[in-house]
């Protein structure tokens, strides 16, 4: 199995897709004696690297998104689109994603079943500070907030345009919910009781050693659909929808 980030091996996968698609194509000419063409060049080079993909284990978006890349280029360059559009999408994308080649942490939205078992987690009867990390659209700290008077909100998200449409959200709710824009890694996770994150299994390794490191005695580290290797929760809260909605939690 590649160590390279993921952005590298998907690099790979479509540039040796591309050169071993040449001559397959022109095999599959003889055997079957088709005439070959543009399109079946294309879709031949996008099957070899959606293959390749799933030889070295990468996620299971990946292969999809390996067998339309190069189709969905031709498409958008048949359709005769503006020049213009190709840019604000790719802008666009860039606001969403930002470094997510380099903390191969994609935008997952969690939803209100894993809200509603994270609030039973969470204590009622005196003041804790609590954090998301990687909060995307600021949906876990604005839900929880109402119910717990006596919390201190905060989420922390690196990409620009997620953290913009979070704290909009918060203005036009009227809450306190601080959303600081900031990578989760840079900062010191001794000030918060409560820690929750939703990021990826690439992740959760170094996360886990930072939270070990940083976080007191007897606060609590959340984590939704992720474990940590090798350390036995101390919680699970099992989602009625699958893993997805599991939650496992760790009192340090």
């Amino acid at each position: 199995m590649m160590r390279w980030p993921v952005s590298l091996q998907s690099l790979a996968a479509q540039c040796m897709a591309l050169l071993l698609a040449i001559p397959l194509t022109e095999l599959l000419q003889i055997l079957f004696s088709f005439q070959a063409t543009l399109w079946s060049f294309v879709f031949v080079q996008g099957g070899i690297a959606a293959a390749l993909s799933r030889v070295w284990r990468q996620a299971a978006w990946w292969p999809p998104l390996h067998l339309v890349f190069l189709p969905t280029i031709f498409l958008a360059r048949q359709a005769g689109l503006p020049a213009w559009i190709h840019l604000a999408i790719f802008v666009l994308l860039v606001l969403f994603y930002w470094s997510t080649f380099r903390t191969r942490v994609p935008l997952y939205l969690s939803g209100h079943r894993a809200w509603h078992a994270l609030a039973s987690l969470l204590p009622r009867a005196h003041t804790f500070r609590f954090i998301d990390l990687g909060s995307g659209l600021g949906g876990v700290p604005l839900y929880l907030e109402p119910d717990f008077p006596h919390g201190r909100f905060y989420g922390t998200e690196i990409a620009p345009a997620p953290w913009f449409i979070s704290r909009v959200r918060a203005w036009l709710k009227g809450s306190r919910v601080n959303f600081m824009r900031d990578d989760y890694a840079s900062l010191d996770l001794s000030r918060f009781d409560v820690v929750f994150a939703f990021l990826s299994p690439a992740a959760m390794p170094d996360l886990w050693q930072q939270a070990r490191t940083q976080m007191r005695r007897g606060t609590l580290f959340i984590s939704l659909a992720f474990l940590v290797e090798g350390r036995a929760p101390d919680h699970v809260l099992a989602g009625n929808a699958g893993a997805r909605h599991t939650l496992y939690a760790w009192r340090m």
